[in-house]
């Protein structure tokens, strides 16, 4: 049976419909760059100037709102010499410990962590650098869709490039969620032991480095048993990793 053809009408119609579905589509495109231009962070700015805000504690407040609560997180900054050399030895044991000798990523921590929760039937080590979460924190929603990978990535590089290693280690101890409401090393310490993040013991420091994962159900004083094994996982990471302690001074 021969087929019909279509009346030239009716194909210059559909030709017309493609062509203005694409017009559209480029101009979305056009509108998103224009915007995210727009509104990208001055990451090198951070090299002298301290957050006064991040994406996270900005989603933290608007559900505590939501729910009618307090909206006011714990937050104390300070800087890279009043954070205990043991919590800074923990949080990279417990997240990224290649991450003096990375440029942002990790494959081979990534499979590290793997291979190690599995032989450990732990939680692993982050899959994501320390300089990847802190461009989350700072920047983006928890969401996992691919811009936002895709945002993490550039923002990743462009923070490595931008500042010290050193620079990237304060930023990131001083924003991380280390409980319900609770941001940085300093308000940790506070909230949980009393005392100042440059006062912090090695049990005390593996404690708030293992609450990193979940830290709105693991934190010291947690009752968790997974919590209180990945304590002492981080702990053992710690005295089998002497070597990188002399990486923080």
């Amino acid at each position: 049976m021969a087929r019909r053809r279509s009346h030239p009408r009716l194909r210059k119609s559909q030709r017309g419909g493609r062509l203005a579905l694409l017009l559209i589509a480029l101009a979305a495109g056009c509108g998103w760059i224009g915007h995210e231009a727009w509104t990208w962070p001055d990451v090198a700015a951070l090299a002298r100037e301290n957050p006064k805000t991040t994406a996270f504690v900005e989603a933290w407040r608007a559900v505590r709102r939501a729910a009618g609560e307090t909206d006011v997180p714990y937050r104390l900054w300070v800087p890279y010499a009043a954070i205990s050399t043991d919590l800074k030895a923990a949080v990279l044991v417990a997240e990224d410990i290649n991450f003096f000798s990375h440029r942002g990523f990790e494959t081979a921590e990534m499979k590290s962590a793997i291979r190690e929760a599995i032989d450990e039937k732990e939680l692993p080590r982050g899959a994501s650098t320390i300089t990847q979460q802190l461009a989350k924190n700072l920047w983006l929603s928890p969401s996992r869709n691919p811009i936002r990978k895709v945002e993490e990535a550039i923002l990743t590089r462009q923070l490595e490039r931008s500042l010290s290693k050193r620079r990237i280690l304060e930023l990131y101890l001083n924003v991380v969620e280390l409980g319900d409401g609770v941001y940085g090393a300093e308000a940790g310490a506070r909230r949980y032991f009393g005392k100042k993040a440059s006062e912090l013991s090695e049990e005390e420091a593996a404690a708030l480095a293992a609450s990193l994962p979940a830290p709105r159900e693991w934190h010291p004083g947690s009752r968790s048993l997974g919590y209180r094994r990945h304590v002492e996982t981080v702990l053992r990471r710690m005295r089998n990793a002497e070597w990188v302690r002399r990486e923080l001074r």
